[in-house]
């Protein structure tokens, strides 16, 4: 179901990992920003958007993680953008004859069946100066950094003041890296400074994942996430709600994923024989 979150903007929370949909209404129709994320759901979000005589006329991936770059032929035909990175990093992947098992691989099983592939990473990479999204509606500044992915971008819709995250500033997950980076840490860190830079233009935030913010909260998460970057990288126990027995239903394993993350920053710290 769709949901209004600001003057023109509506969002959409998947069932399984709380992926949020968002479109942004413009003149002649909608941009749809990260749909998801199974085809039953996209199916619904089109439904919902021609209830409301809405067709969707461009569509944003934030980066190239296999939940941000579906697609279903119910949402029409409307070009889809990305980044440069992100683009060419969904070329990368379909160009191997055995694209569709190695994405099958990262799916959740309960829902791999239900996830279409016909029309994943189908993306336009926009030049790489490219600072706005290019299409009939409010403006969308893009935000571009290399934090959670190659190519991740941020978008800041200018009115009515929404800054659509990507995979940042989650209430329900820790901060990812980018393991494959050069330095993952400072990479992260320097993101979260952009969109500290940008905070004081947003009222309403959306994160990739679980919960819609104000701009208070905006500002708290960025804190949280910053002070679990550093305790990684200073190696220190790291204190987050959203690790451990305080973590979400159903988000126990966001623990696994940290342990993960720290172990393979030890190791790499170990190898280059310098903290990473």
């Amino acid at each position: 179901m769709l949901r209004q979150v600001a003057e023109g903007v509506l969002a959409h929370e998947s069932e399984l990992l709380q992926n949020n949909t968002v479109v942004v209404q413009g003149r002649a129709g909608v941009l749809l920003i990260d749909p998801g994320i199974t085809g039953d759901e996209m199916v619904s979000i089109a439904n919902g958007l021609r209830k409301l005589g809405q067709p969707v006329v461009a569509g944003f991936s934030t980066h190239p993680d296999w939940d941000h770059v579906l697609w279903h032929a119910e949402l029409g035909e409307a070009p889809r953008y990305g980044t440069a990175r992100c683009a060419a990093d969904m070329r990368d992947l379909l160009s191997n004859a055995d694209w569709k098992a190695r994405v099958a691989e990262g799916l959740p099983p309960e829902i791999a069946d239900e996830i279409p592939m016909d029309l994943f990473g189908l993306i336009t990479g926009l030049p790489a100066e490219t600072t706005q999204i290019p299409w009939d509606g409010p403006e969308v500044r893009i935000i571009e950094h290399q934090a959670h992915a190659r190519g991740h971008a941020a978008l800041l819709i200018e009115e009515p003041r929404v800054l659509v995250a990507g995979d940042m500033l989650s209430d329900v997950l820790i901060p990812m890296l980018d393991l494959s980076a050069a330095d993952p840490i400072e990479d992260y860190l320097a993101a979260l400074r952009l969109l500290e830079g940008v905070a004081g233009d947003v009222d309403v935030f959306i994160p990739g994942h679980g919960s819609v913010g104000g701009a208070d909260q905006l500002r708290a998460q960025i804190d949280q996430d910053r002070a679990y970057v550093q305790a990684l990288r200073d190696k220190q126990v790291v204190s987050d709600p959203r690790v451990g027995p305080s973590a979400k239903p159903g988000w126990e394993w966001v623990s696994d994923v940290h342990s993960g993350q720290a172990q393979r920053l030890a190791q790499r710290s170990e190898r280059d024989g310098a903290p990473r």
